[in-house]
C-alpha cells in the first residue's frame, strides 16, 4: 500500500495536472469552472497503481467462497490488462498466493517485476525481473526491499513525469 501512495501521487517531482492532464483541466473549464484553479493547485498526475491486499472484502469473499491462493490471482484477473506491470513480493519466493497472482499475470501478458530473498525461491524463475536481495531473514529482506521499492517509484516517476 506505501508503493500505492508513491505512485499514485508525486513523490519527488511536481506532477502538475495542467502540465500532463491538459484535456481533464479543459474539460473541468468547461464543467466546473469555479473549481478549475484548487484541482489545479492540488491534484497531481498519477501512475495508476492498486495494491491487491487492500481489498479486504474481496479477499474475505473470495478464500470463503472459492480458493484462498489464489485471492490475488483472482485481483490480477479482474484488474490485469496486457502491457501493465505487476510488482509480486515475497521473501521466500515460495508464497502460493504470489505465484499463481503472477502465473495469471505471465497468461495475461502483464511484465512481472519481481523483490525476494538471496534464493529467490520459484518466483525468481516465473519473473520478468527479479531483485533479490542478499539475505536470507525475512526481517532483514523486507528491511533491504524498502530502499530498492524507492527507488523503483523514482525510477517511474522520473520515467514519467521527469520531462528530458
Amino acid at each position: 500500500m506505501h508503493i500505492v501512495g508513491e505512485l499514485m501521487k508525486g513523490f519527488l517531482l511536481p506532477r502538475r495536472i495542467d502540465e500532463f492532464n491538459p484535456d481533464f483541466v479543459k474539460r473541468a473549464h468547461e464543467l466546473f469552472p469555479g473549481d478549475v484553479e484548487y484541482f489545479k493547485a492540488n491534484l497531481q498526475s498519477a501512475l495508476p497503481a492498486v495494491s491487491l491486499v487492500g481489498e479486504t472484502a474481496l479477499m474475505s469473499a473470495f478464500a470463503n467462497d472459492r480458493a484462498a491462493n489464489l485471492i490475488f490471482a483472482q485481483q490480477i484477473f479482474g484488474l490485469g490488462k496486457r502491457g501493465d506491470v505487476m510488482l509480486a513480493i515475497s521473501t521466500s519466493g515460495n508464497s502460493d498466493n504470489v505465484l499463481f497472482a503472477v502465473e495469471v499475470a505471465k497468461i495475461m501478458g502483464i511484465t512481472v517485476v519481481a523483490m525476494t530473498g538471496r534464493r529467490g525461491g520459484r518466483l525468481r524463475h516465473l519473473s520478468d525481473i527479479a531483485i533479490c536481495v542478499p539475505a536470507d531473514s525475512s526481517y532483514t529482506i523486507q528491511e533491504f526491499h524498502l530502499p530498492i521499492y524507492h527507488m523503483l517509484c523514482l525510477a517511474a516517476e522520473n520515467e514519467f513525469f521527469g520531462g528530458d
